[in-house]
């Protein structure tokens, strides 16, 4: 009988080292070896096979993933990447297993972030095609108009990405504040479609992902209930993960 194979990016994201797209950052910069050597990306391994990032011995020995929701504060920055950004959000948590976050939120923005261990609902959530929705309260630096929230709404032509925004849910909160419902994640995707109207976003914070909501202290993070992720993963479909209760730890301001 043949030996089941997998792709390397699969294998790293499956025993909760990280998502697979971090994975192919880490096969592309060298930093991964199968049985000592740097392997070309889309390599696929067996089970014997010896898997090592940065000199550590990578094994499957996972036995509950974590789901954590996390209220970043301004200034943190989304990534795994220890080495090259101080103020990342690993170090922040300093949790006590190797997590990574879902989606990012830029330095400048604050708000509602989840993290894991678990690579395959990374994918499930970040998908596009999903139409997860992400909820976003923001304020911009002078009032806002009808105008405003109609073309917003519609979608914006975005230039340097080559690309209109999808059609989305705005209403304005007060003046100068509006709640904008997005089911797509380009990269400042709020920032360049109000820079789009001449309107320049001061603040930014996520308020819910699907249907976690945001309700812990800037700064704080906690475990999803059973029930949340029980939903969750109802709005996933597919999913056939089994939730696992953790410790809920709490990070202080």
């Amino acid at each position: 009988m043949d030996v089941p194979l997998k792709r390397i990016n699969k294998f790293l994201s499956e025993v909760g080292y990280c998502s697979r797209r971090e994975a192919d950052k880490l096969i592309d910069a060298g930093r991964v070896t199968i049985n000592g050597v740097i392997p070309e990306m889309g390599t696929k391994i067996s089970p014997t096979d010896v898997v090592h990032v940065d000199g550590e011995e990578i094994n499957n020995t996972k036995k509950a993933f974590v789901y954590l929701a996390f209220n970043k504060p301004i200034g943190i920055v989304c990534t795994t990447d220890t080495r090259v950004e101080k103020d990342n959000i690993i170090d922040f948590i300093n949790y006590p297993k190797r997590i990574f976050p879902i989606g990012r939120l830029d330095k400048p923005s604050e708000g509602l972030i989840l993290l894991t261990d678990d690579g395959d609902i990374v994918n499930k959530i970040l998908r596009a095609s999903n139409n997860h929705e992400k909820e976003y309260i923001v304020t911009v630096d002078k009032p806002i108009s009808q105008t405003f929230i109609t073309r917003m709404s519609n979608g914006i032509y975005i230039e340097d990405l080559s690309k209109t925004t999808k059609k989305c849910v705005v209403k304005k909160v007060n003046s100068n504040t509006f709640k904008i419902i997005l089911t797509q994640g380009l990269n400042r995707q709020i920032r360049r479609m109000c820079e789009y109207l001449n309107y320049e976003v001061e603040t930014l914070k996520r308020v819910r992902i699907m249907n976690i909501k945001l309700d812990m202290p800037v700064g704080e993070y906690r475990e999803l209930t059973k029930e949340e992720f029980i939903e969750l993963n109802t709005l996933l479909e597919d999913s056939t993960k089994v939730y696992q209760s953790n410790l809920v730890r709490k990070k202080s301001t």
